[in-house]
């Protein structure tokens, strides 16, 4: 693809069945697609950004209804590898008393976790204007750590924005694994998510926002977002200023994903010339209507419905 992206994600594809009720009495579930990175980059592409997509995919029975999927999304998937071995999949249903979400993943050996420095072109990434990975993808394999170092490497060297979100689960590894994948990267990254609840004590062992940033400003990162559902709102730290942005909606339906959708918008905004307080006022008129459907990538708003809510914030 010769056409200049805007943003390029890494990261790894999961089939994601769902269900409102409790496993146990569910009588079917309903079928779509997700992935951390994967959803930021569904969201930023729905505002109209032109985003890639650098992933490994398994030849199974969901091949060619992922690639199809994305296609007709306009997802640039290019640097796409179909490769022997199975997709990721998770559950998301009730729990038994049907009081809260439960999820339950299937990501172990997946093709995904194949993910290497081979995937990383220098041509690609030279050719978008910000390049956003998780420490859900650095997770996945040694390889795919790898491949998450190099990909930040060639982005700063050309001058390419870096944007990075911890996203960490005990779920999926422990927080000494989590801070010491983070610390290999930092010096690369221009632009960091943060939930204040997980994120932060991954990053400093605290749960202080203004430490939280404090601290990732002198290590050189600009950009310091945090995601408070205490607060209800972002704190947004940037060249020595700070504000909060809040919620634009405590109305859930399913906020499955709500946090990958509003990196997505936060992003776009960034890409499209806005400044970053700007940005994140999108980026939550994005998560406050994602959250009012079921699913992570299927309940994303479009463009229109997302620029009638912001535009009549900004008139």
């Amino acid at each position: 693809m010769n056409e200049k992206l805007d943003i390029i994600t890494i990261g790894e594809s999961l089939i994601e069945l769902s269900t409102n009720q409790n496993l146990t009495t569910a009588s079917s579930l309903d079928k779509y697609y997700g992935g951390d990175t994967l959803t930021t980059a569904i969201a930023a592409l729905r505002l109209g950004s032109k985003v890639g997509f650098i992933s490994r995919i398994g030849m199974d029975c969901f091949r060619n209804y992922l690639l199809e999927s994305w296609q007709e999304e306009g997802l640039d998937i290019s640097h796409v590898k179909p490769v022997q071995g199975v997709n990721g999949l998770y559950m998301v249903s009730k729990t038994e008393d049907c009081s809260s979400k439960e999820f339950s993943y299937y990501r172990k050996k997946t093709a995904a976790t194949n993910l290497s420095i081979e995937d990383i072109s220098i041509d690609y990434i030279q050719n978008a204007s910000l390049l956003y990975a998780t420490g859900i993808t650095q997770s996945l394999s040694i390889s795919a750590r790898e491949a998450v170092k190099e990909a930040y490497k060639i982005a700063k060297e050309n001058n390419v924005i870096t944007a990075y979100d911890p996203n960490f689960t005990s779920k999926i590894w422990d927080k000494d694994e989590a801070r010491e994948a983070f610390d290999e990267i930092i010096e690369y990254i221009d632009i960091v998510f943060l939930n204040a609840k997980y994120d932060s004590q991954v990053v400093i062992d605290s749960m202080s926002v203004d430490n939280t940033i404090k601290y990732l400003w002198d290590k050189g990162v600009s950009t310091v977002i945090v995601k408070s559902s205490v607060d209800k709102g972002y704190y947004v730290g940037y060249q020595g200023k700070r504000e909060f942005i809040k919620f634009i909606n405590e109305d859930v339906i399913d906020d499955t994903g709500a946090g990958d959708a509003f990196n997505g918008g936060v992003l776009h905004g960034i890409v499209s010339g806005m400044s970053v307080f700007k940005a994140v006022s999108l980026g939550s008129v994005v998560a406050g209507l994602q959250i009012k459907n079921f699913g992570a990538i299927k309940s994303i708003p479009s463009k229109e419905e997302v620029y009638k809510i912001f535009k009549g914030q900004n008139d």
